[in-house]
């Protein structure tokens, strides 16, 4: 059974964790690690067009701070889903374990995976919302 009063605070600690792993890898890896033209080479390199590293650079940042601040968290969650597959699939030739040699894909699966129950979760505890809109982006009638 859940527990209706701690599950708001467990949703908020995923989508916090999400949120903040969003900005490290987009942010701080891909701009100021590798910078945006490195990004853009190594998608290249591994035979994605250049300009899905800026669609995956704005998804991963935009997507960390809304979801950090609990704005619309289901459907940030599902969007970054096709993200978060593509890496996936990308280590799938590595192995399982990320440590092995260019990275397994027990991370991005795992990843994947805490996305889908945010998405099932909802926005949880200290999520801004807009005034006239819920969490499903839908008109509140109460």
């Amino acid at each position: 059974m859940i527990d209706s009063r701690t599950a708001p605070y467990a949703a908020l600690l995923l989508r916090v964790a999400l949120g903040a792993l969003f900005l490290a890898h987009g942010f701080l890896l891909k701009v100021l690690t590798f910078g945006v033209t490195g990004t853009v080479g190594y998608f290249e390199s591994i035979g994605y067009p250049g300009f899905f590293a800026y669609l995956v650079i704005l998804g991963e940042v935009g997507g960390g701070l809304l979801l950090i601040a609990g704005v619309f968290t289901r459907w940030i969650a599902l969007a970054l889903l096709p993200i978060m597959i593509g890496a996936t699939l990308q280590h799938v030739g590595n192995g399982w374990m990320f440590a092995s040699a260019n990275g397994g894909w027990e991370f991005p699966a795992f990843w994947t995976l805490m996305l889908a129950a945010q998405a099932l979760l909802g926005n949880g505890a200290f999520a801004l919302t807009l005034p006239a809109l819920d969490d499903a982006g839908q008109r509140q009638t109460a």
